[in-house]
């Protein structure tokens, strides 16, 4: 076993720490202890749109992740429709919601941008994301090589716990190599960055792994400067920008690790929980997944049919820059906005059975991964990933299945960040 192996398959404490979805979410504070979906639904069939955030509507002790939105007024948008205008509409409505209050620095790059700066910035990185790149230079340089790894290191075994075992690391060692990091790297950075984004052990904690990931990156990104590689960081070095009103120019060391750190958090997090629950949905169906077995290319389907079905995150937040008016309610310049995709991707109008997973649905783009300028730039390699995984496992172990000596897992965690905690299965 190579050096690069030993690290990817070694056990590690700090995979118990930051990939339990239901311990994420009670350190961060919004866990909840329910389906939401009933709740979710009702809300949607009373009225598409209504005054009150989402968690309040819900009966749910308040919880607000978006720094820019906090105290703020609120309104909800739940049917589809409204939830697709919320998504397209830029004019009116900002990502700025992510914002931290007083802070001139966008911390989180793209993602509290809006257009032109969001699109001139998004479009450096763009072409590394598309669907002909995911399926060859992604799994050339990484996702093949830690899918085969993975999955090869379970052939040993009759049993597993998937959620640990691949749905969590995948993600985490595709995109930290890809950006430059490298072997006990991974988990060291992705600790760091999780413990950065929250302040429950202190503001000191929380500036000293801050500073560990921004040393870290900068030191790729130097590295880099020195010597170009076949990488994220590489590339982001040699883009060029052109925000309107100012001269094409590269980025900057301080947007470059802005714009890596982002994309490692996104990474290296909702493709392990959506992977987690595509293979909990088909492990529960045993006719899906048999389907699937007999024809792969049903497997794209159900990835798309899980991100409908349970998003890992179904609510996203705006900020109201001016009055206006959607389903007949006047929002005031100034609120806060959630998009409730959850409901959205469930409306019975929209599909048939909407709370059943079901990979044989003819196709309807739903708002899964979002829509219009901020659609989820990572979610092709995401996809690519996931169809891979999905791929490997069947062929290694054709009759897994949910291991019965254990409680059926199910989706958890907070309204902001959903999958499956666990995945115990019978390989053989």
């Amino acid at each position: 076993m190579s050096a690069t192996e030993n690290v990817l398959l070694a056990d590690d404490a700090l995979y118990d720490e930051l990939y339990d979805v239901k311990h994420e979410a009670e350190a961060s504070g919004n866990y909840i202890d329910i389906d939401p979906y009933p709740l979710m639904n009702a809300l949607r069939d009373k009225a598409p749109f209504q005054k009150g955030l989402l968690r309040e509507l819900m009966g749910l002790p308040p919880y607000q992740r978006s720094y820019g939105l906090r105290g703020l007024p609120g309104y909800t948008a739940l049917g589809f429709e409204v939830c697709e205008a919320a998504f397209r509409n830029t004019q009116e409505f900002s990502n700025s919601s992510y914002s931290r209050p007083g802070q001139q620095e966008k911390s989180l790059g793209i993602l509290e941008m809006d257009n032109p700066e969001h699109h001139a910035y998004r479009k450096a990185v763009q072409s590394l994301f598309l669907k002909s790149k995911a399926l060859t230079w992604w799994r050339e340089h990484w996702i093949t090589e830690i899918t085969e790894d993975l999955v090869g290191n379970l052939a040993g075994s009759d049993r597993s716990e998937l959620n640990m075992q691949l749905c969590a690391r995948l993600p985490v060692h595709t995109i930290t190599r890809a950006v430059g990091l490298a072997g006990n790297d991974a988990l060291v950075f992705r600790a760091a960055l999780v413990r950065s984004m929250g302040n429950r052990a202190g503001p000191q904690a929380q500036l000293a792994n801050l500073l560990t990931v921004e040393r870290m990156l900068l030191e790729v990104i130097t590295d880099r400067r020195a010597q170009a590689g076949d990488d994220l960081i590489s590339w982001l070095i040699a883009a060029e920008i052109e925000v309107p009103g100012d001269s094409i120019r590269p980025l900057n060391d301080r947007e470059i690790m802005i714009f890596a750190r982002l994309l490692l958090l996104a990474g290296g997090g909702t493709t392990w929980r959506q992977l987690g629950i595509v293979l909990l949905a088909l492990l529960i169906d045993r006719d899906q997944l048999e389907a699937v077995k007999a024809d792969r290319s049903l497997i794209d389907a159900a990835v798309e049919e899980s991100v409908r079905w349970n998003p890992t995150n179904p609510v996203f937040s705006r900020l109201a820059v001016q009055d206006f008016e959607l389903a007949g309610i006047t929002i005031p310049k100034g609120a806060a906005v959630e998009i409730c995709l959850g409901a959205a991707n469930r409306e019975p109008a929209r599909w048939q059975n909407p709370d059943v997973f079901d990979l044989h649905r003819p196709v309807k783009y739903h708002l899964g991964f979002g829509i219009g300028a901020h659609m989820c730039l990572g979610r092709n390699v995401a996809a690519s990933e996931m169809n891979l995984a999905i791929n490997k496992l069947l062929d290694h172990f054709p009759n897994i299945r949910l291991d019965p000596a254990f409680e059926t897992p199910y989706v958890t965690g907070g309204l902001e960040q959903r999958g499956v905690s666990s995945l115990p299965v019978i390989l053989k």
